[in-house]
């Protein structure tokens, strides 16, 4: 964590992130508050993700795109929710990102995971290039910061069946859309995080 911590203390001292009389850090908005953590799995991105947080006032807005369909994932789940603690209010939303995005207001929002969002809109056969670029106007509207997480997928083998292969191109072409429009990329792995962008 300590390169992500220069690199912020190096910004604040730049001017880049504004700081309140009360030492707390002034809230971005829109894409100059959009952060991208991207990270395999268990590579620690979403605790990662979540200690962003501290510098900005609660309660943060947690939006879980996770649909438990068996008990294994409704453990994951209630992990989740018990690390993160109170200052967290959780809404699940599967499908439509931008609406929970634009009710959120000045409310800063965690977005859990994109890959889960993505395997959601194949399962409902919705356009996923079109639901990527709503994702992407919605952030550039956001009143406030937003963090999103997202698992890399694509630095393994070749899939062997074709939808696999289609979710890993879809995954790369999402993540390379949403890093383009995000102020800052951190690619964390065994836990430490590298900042990208």
């Amino acid at each position: 964590m300590g390169s992500v911590v220069w690199s912020y203390a190096r910004r604040c001292k730049m001017g880049e992130d504004k700081m309140m009389a009360d030492g707390t850090q002034a809230m971005p908005a829109g894409r100059q508050g959009c952060i991208f953590v991207l990270g395999g799995a268990r590579s620690g991105k979403s605790a990662f993700a979540e200690g962003l947080f501290t510098p900005w006032p609660a309660p943060w807005t947690y939006l879980a795109t996770c649909q438990p369909h068996d008990g294994e994932m409704d453990a994951r789940i209630s992990r989740h929710r018990a690390r993160r603690g109170a200052n967290w209010h959780t809404v699940e939303e599967p499908l439509d990102l931008p609406r929970v995005l634009d009710a959120a207001g000045t409310r800063p929002v965690l977005v859990d995971c994109l890959t889960l969002w993505l395997t959601n809109l194949m399962l409902a056969e919705r356009d996923i290039p079109a639901a990527t670029q709503a994702l992407l106007a919605a952030l550039a509207r956001r009143a406030g910061p937003t963090v999103l997480v997202s698992n890399e997928v694509g630095q393994g083998i070749v899939p062997d069946n074709a939808l696999a292969r289609r979710f890993r191109d879809e995954a790369g072409l999402m993540h390379q859309a949403i890093a383009r429009g995000a102020a800052r990329v951190v690619f964390v792995v065994a836990g430490l995080p590298m900042e990208m962008k």
